[in-house]
C-alpha cells in the first residue's frame, strides 16, 4: 500500500534527508519520494510538481518559510486541502502538539524518527488516520 504512495519531504538538514530517504526507500519500500531541500518558493515549487504527493512530511523549523507557514499555504490550495500533512519535529510538548493540530496538520512524528514504528505509523497515515506520535 505505501509503496504506491508519492511522498513529499521538506527538510533543510542534509542528515535528516538522508535518514528519511533510507527509511522510506529501504524500510517502507516507497518508490516515489520528492525532497525539497529548503522551503524557498514553497508554493510555486509545490504547484510545479508533475505529480501530486499523496502524503506530505514537513520539518517545522525551517527557513525562510517554517512548517506552520507551509501548512497554511498548503491548506489554501484546493488540490491539497485534504492531503495528509505530517509535522516532523523534536518539539513535541503537549502545547506544541495542540499548535500543530490548530494549524491544520494531520499528525506529528517526533524526531529522532522511531525506526521500528515508522512503517506502521505511515500505514495509519495512508489509511487516513491522524497520528500524533511523540516519543
Amino acid at each position: 500500500m505505501l509503496e504506491d504512495k508519492i511522498f513529499l519531504y521538506v527538510e533543510d538538514d542534509a542528515s535528516s534527508r538522508t535518514i528519511m530517504n533510507l527509511m522510506l526507500s529501504r524500510l517502507v519500500k516507497v518508490k516515489k519520494l520528492i525532497i525539497f531541500e529548503d522551503s524557498t518558493d514553497f508554493t510555486s515549487r509545490l504547484s510545479a510538481l508533475p505529480i501530486q504527493p499523496d502524503i506530505i512530511l514537513l520539518d517545522i523549523h525551517m527557513e525562510p518559510t517554517n512548517g506552520f507557514e507551509m501548512i497554511h499555504l498548503i491548506r489554501q490550495m484546493p488540490e491539497y486541502q485534504d492531503k495528509p500533512v505530517i509535522a516532523l519535529t523534536a518539539s513535541v510538548m503537549s502545547e506544541e502538539v495542540e499548535q500543530l493540530r490548530a494549524a491544520g496538520f494531520n499528525g506529528t512524528i517526533s524526531k529522532p524518527l522511531p525506526m521500528s514504528e515508522f512503517p506502521a505509523l505511515l500505514q495509519r497515515i495512508a489509511r487516513g488516520e491522524s497520528v500524533w506520535y511523540t516519543s
